[in-house]
């Protein structure tokens, strides 16, 4: 249906997006996205829905929104991202409910502040749904070509060229090239250029940003064989059902229901180990070949086997590549090992005695940006009108990846439009976390969003990222009025309700307390309903089978799970918000961008290097430079008031 519906859109579309702008046939646009991953799609569709003419340059325009890694979006952490993407009007959560194969709640019987919804994806119906969202976008145009220079006037982007010569003009520039910079697939010893398997690199683009003055880095990282699922055999292995009561990511109305498929869970055992330690010799990682800095939290199987030697075995997930095709991913076995050593080493594994390999797995070395040389706006420091998103800023993940696209795209907007860059805190999301990391610590592994990352974890929870961003994306004006009063409704229920139980009083009757005891609970007075709620053993599902106007409510499950986390976890929250307050103290302490911070005393030399590398916008940014001390802040603070007194004099 999907496909029916994309062919008739794309014969209706040409003339009307077409000819309303001729400068396309002058190659004159307002921003050039180059890539056409998560990060790229999110950039040109925010861009263009916001009113700019974007020309979306990619590798191979079959590969839009490709699943390179695991098909499947969220998990911890990054479905707290998916959601303030959904939020600020992003279309990665959109595009995630529409395709899944499963939904299931990850870390459901602990905190709110570390569930995580995950999504597994049919990867081909995702790819082909966001196609269709750039395909029927007005303003946007989407070439196949490698962008191999970009043009510069006053310090300022004016254009870009093509593998071909051809030059595009435009006023700012999204580079969202993933791992195709330089890329460099290594499978054992042997090597050859690409990005993704059986795509090419992208060759020259690196060489125009050192000659902007723009330093590249490499890091590398990896992806698992494919094997046919016709040769394994599940009955070794656990099975892993999706969930019965569904969640979702977006938060428009009326989500998709979708039948769900499970995935499989195998691990390895002392035979797969000896097959790596044997080969070890053949790994272009432990040979000194690949220079880049693998990820930290996702390390391949063979670094797994020498880190953590101490382990008998690993947990290795199955999880189906979609509906249309026999290709699983073998979640966990990432490797740069020979492809006849892989064989082996998967055939070791429960389940696995008998699998085709359909591709290989390999490592994959390419060309970073590091972060710290952008603004929070992930502006280039160095260039204006040139903005960085996804692994190009040192990140690892897709939804990483989507929310530094959404940003870009939506700042590069704003400079066009000389308006005020959108810059999130840390306190009001993780999007804000994680830029603000990236723009501050120097990262030199590839970045993974974690919520032991954020200190107000508990106030940036999945559940409320509409509660603390719609207000945003409908202010930019990616949040449409319809979605907006939907958000609207949804928080005037959670008020209403939160007034109803801090109300309503429930007594102490036999009737009452025989229902409590069956959850070794009792009440000797007469109790409001959020007092009892507020109680471990007691939840919102409890409430009605005591209190009969509770149980005649009809709230959706979303504005009651509200209610009761509010109410549950006040004092927590309250706790975190005088947290935010305080550190708000050192954010208006902003520090002026001509600063020379070699002429500050009683600091380091060091810590002058970092802050004129790193050159935070105020105290607060400069207090979590590593290698900052307290001492130097409180420096900074005499100099910024002093500076301040003698301003206000003149």
């Amino acid at each position: 249906m999907l496909a029916n519906q994309k062919k008739t859109l794309i014969y209706l579309l040409p003339y009307s997006l077409y000819n309303n702008n001729m400068d396309y046939l002058k190659n004159k646009f307002d921003i050039i996205v180059v890539g056409a991953g998560h990060a790229g799609c999110e950039a040109a569709i925010a861009a263009a829905r916001l009113g700019c003419k974007v020309l979306l340059c990619t590798l191979n325009v079959d590969n839009i929104a490709l699943m390179p890694c695991n098909p499947a979006i969220g998990g911890p952490a990054k479905s707290t991202l998916v959601r303030e993407i959904d939020a600020l009007g992003g279309v990665m959560g959109e595009a995630a409910d529409a395709t899944y194969i499963q939904m299931k709640m990850l870390n459901s019987s602990k905190g709110p502040a570390v569930r995580a919804l995950r999504a597994q994806s049919d990867k081909k119906e995702y790819m082909a749904y966001m196609r269709n969202i750039i395909e029927t976008t007005d303003n946007i145009y989407l070439k196949q070509c490698c962008i191999t220079e970009l043009l510069t006037k006053d310090g300022e982007v004016c254009g870009a060229v093509d593998e071909f010569g051809i030059e595009y003009s435009a006023r700012a520039i999204v580079l969202t090239t993933g791992t195709s910079l330089e890329g460099k697939i290594w499978v054992g010893l042997k090597s050859y250029s690409a990005g993704r398997l059986g795509e090419k690199a992208a060759i020259g683009l690196s060489d125009s940003l050192h000659k902007l003055g723009i330093q590249t880095k490499k890091l590398k990282t990896g992806t698992p064989s494919r094997v046919d699922k016709r040769t394994i055999d599940y009955s070794k292995m656990t099975i892993q059902p999706g969930d019965s009561e569904l969640n979702f990511y977006s938060f428009k109305p009326n989500r998709p229901i979708r039948p769900q498929y499970p995935c499989y869970l195998t691990r390895t055992n002392e035979k797969t180990h000896e097959i790596i330690r044997a080969n070890l010799d053949k790994s272009p990682m432990y040979q000194g070949l690949i220079h880049g800095v693998g990820p930290r939290y996702c390390p391949s199987i063979e670094d797994k086997i020498v880190r953590f030697s101490e382990n008998p075995s690993h947990h290795i997930f199955i999880e189906p590549e979609g509906l249309g095709t026999y290709e699983v991913y073998i979640q966990g076995f990432s490797s740069s090992l020979p492809a006849e050593v892989q064989i082996q080493m998967l055939r070791t594994l429960p389940g696995l005695e008998n699998a085709h390999v359909i591709k290989p797995a390999y490592a994959v070395e390419y060309d970073y940006v590091p972060a710290v040389q952008t603004t929070h706006s992930l502006m280039s420091k160095q260039v204006k009108g040139l903005f960085f998103g996804g692994q190009i800023n040192g990140t690892s993940g897709y939804e990483e990846a989507a929310a530094q696209g959404l940003i870009a795209g939506i700042n590069a907007v704003n400079y066009l439009n000389n308006a005020e860059m959108l810059e999130l805190s840390r306190s009001s999301s993780y999007i804000g976390t994680l830029i603000d990391d990236l723009v501050t610590k120097d990262i030199e592994d590839p970045y993974r969003m974690l919520t032991s990352r954020s200190e107000y974890r508990l106030l940036l929870r999945q559940d409320n990222a509409d509660a603390r961003l719609t207000e945003t994306g409908h202010k930019i004006g990616l949040i449409d009025d319809a979605q907006y009063k939907v958000f609207k409704d949804k928080q005037d229920a959670i008020s209403r309700e939160l007034d109803r139980l801090s109300e309503t009083k429930l007594p102490a009757s036999s009737e009452v307390n025989e229902i409590l005891a069956k959850y070794g609970e009792g009440i000797e007075r007469g109790m409001k309903l959020a007092e009892l709620l507020k109680r471990p053993n007691i939840d919102y599902k409890i409430l009605k089978e005591v209190d009969k106007a509770t149980a005649d409510l009809s709230l959706p499950r979303d504005v009651y799970e509200q209610a009761e986390i509010l109410i549950k976890y006040d004092g927590y929250l309250k706790r975190q918000e005088f947290q935010v307050e305080q550190a708000s103290k050192l954010e208006k302490y902003r520090i002026p961008d001509d600063i020379d911070y070699s002429k500050i005393d009683h600091i380091s030399s060091e810590t002058k290097d970092k802050l004129a590398k790193i050159r935070p916008k105020d105290l607060a940014q400069a207090s979590r430079i590593g290698g900052v001390k307290p001492a130097d802040i409180s420096v900074l603070m005499v100099m910024l008031e002093r500076h301040s007194v003698a301003r206000t004099n003149s």
